[in-house]
C-alpha cells in the first residue's frame, strides 16, 4: 500500500576553498511522493547484485534532477535505479542504505 509522504532530495556540489582543498556542499529541497516498499522481487534481485533495496519512492518526474541522494525520516538513502511509469508524469525512485552516504549525518 502507498502512503503519501515528503522526502528531501539532496544535491551534492563540490569546490576548492582558497587552498584548493575540495569542499563539498549539500543542497536539500522538499518534494511530494508516494511511499512504498520494494517488491520481493526487486529485494532478491538487488541483493544478488550487491545492492540492499529499502523502498520505492514514487514523484513527480519533473521534481526529479538526478539527486543521488534521499532523506527520509532522518534517514539518508542512496538512488540505484530509477524508473519512468510509462503513459504517466510519474518516476519511481528505488533507494538503499549504504556505507558513505549514511553515517554521523543520520538524525537517529
Amino acid at each position: 500500500m502507498a502512503v503519501s509522504d515528503a522526502i528531501q532530495l539532496v544535491t551534492v556540489s563540490v569546490s576548492k576553498d582558497r587552498y584548493g582543498v575540495d569542499q563539498e556542499t549539500e543542497t536539500t529541497r522538499q518534494v511530494y511522493c508516494k511511499v512504498t516498499s520494494v517488491s520481493r522481487a526487486e529485494f532478491f534481485g538487488g541483493g544478488r547484485n550487491g545492492l540492499n533495496p529499502e523502498f520505492r519512492f514514487e514523484v513527480f518526474a519533473g521534481d526529479y534532477q538526478e539527486e543521488p541522494i534521499v532523506i527520509y525520516h532522518g534517514r539518508r538513502y542512496t538512488v540505484y535505479r530509477t524508473y519512468l511509469v510509462p503513459g504517466t508524469d510519474r518516476l519511481e525512485l528505488y533507494v538503499q542504505r549504504k556505507g558513505g552516504t549514511n553515517g554521523p549525518k543520520d538524525a537517529d
